[in-house]
């Protein structure tokens, strides 16, 4: 029976008393911000031919990209993202999905004013009028459509073309030894985490032990008081009985 009422008590406590450690658990994985880029004034982009809504920094020494409002930037096998090109890069978990649309020969092509072997007379965009248009030029596919991203003499690839590249690009890109990297250093604070979870709901759980058996005992100390009170109230309204004095009786004689 006591069995039974213990169990019925931690199911009681599992139901309605809350653990906030347990909603405190942490599942994000923080690793450190890239190093701040120091731009002298807002940066102008170009349109990525073949990619569509993609812009590149063409004069940031480092590769930095504009894409659906964010701005992107690889670092350590890593990616961050921020809604400006300047300041409050946040980790990101994944590749962007436009990343491998980008070749990755692209500052090449910059240079020579060649894309492929045909000349490419890009268009320079100011940062105010990026994000004045972005959305618009996205919806309608402006760069694809005003004379093929400024590619003279360019057929642009099939889309079953496109998705070959981006699977052979996808490929190199994870053999990469910084992405390498950063793919074991995932696992490992993954590994971390599930640890220290496993750890925290195993305290949790003593926890809820304890509880439940400081629970149990209030609830019998509470039981026995109630029950030693009904019984003093029953012995209180019994009346004595006994023998009568000696001179009473005598008198009775």
């Amino acid at each position: 029976m006591k069995k039974f009422f213990l169990g019925t008590i931690l199911l009681a406590l599992a139901i309605v008393i809350p653990l906030p450690t347990m909603a405190a658990v942490d599942v994000s994985v923080s690793f450190p911000l890239p190093p701040p880029i120091v731009f002298p004034a807002p940066p102008e982009v170009i349109a990525m031919p073949e990619a569509n809504g993609v812009y590149v920094a063409p004069n940031v020494s480092e590769d930095i990209f504009f894409s659906n409002g964010f701005w992107w930037r690889p670092w350590e096998g890593r990616w961050y993202r921020s809604r400006d090109y300047d300041r409050g890069w946040g980790f990101y978990d994944r590749v962007p999905g436009f990343y491998f649309d980008v070749d990755p020969g692209w500052r090449g092509f910059y240079r020579d004013h060649s894309w492929n072997g045909h000349p490419w007379n890009y268009e320079r965009i100011t940062n105010e009028r990026l994000r004045q248009n972005w959305k618009g030029w996205n919806n309608d596919r402006h760069w694809e459509k005003q004379g093929s991203w400024g590619i003279k003499g360019y057929q642009a690839r099939s889309p079953q073309q496109r998705q070959a590249l981006r699977n052979q690009r996808q490929e190199q890109y994870q053999k990469r030894p910084e992405v390498q990297r950063h793919q074991q250093q995932m696992r490992e604070k993954q590994g971390q985490q599930k640890q220290g979870q496993k750890q925290q709901l195993k305290q949790e759980n003593k926890q809820g032990q304890k509880q439940g058996q400081k629970q149990q005992l209030k609830q019998e100390n509470k039981q026995g008081q109630k029950q030693g009170q009904k019984q003093g109230q029953k012995q209180g309204q019994k009346k004595p009985q006994g023998k009568q004095p000696k001179e009473e009786s005598e008198h009775k004689k």
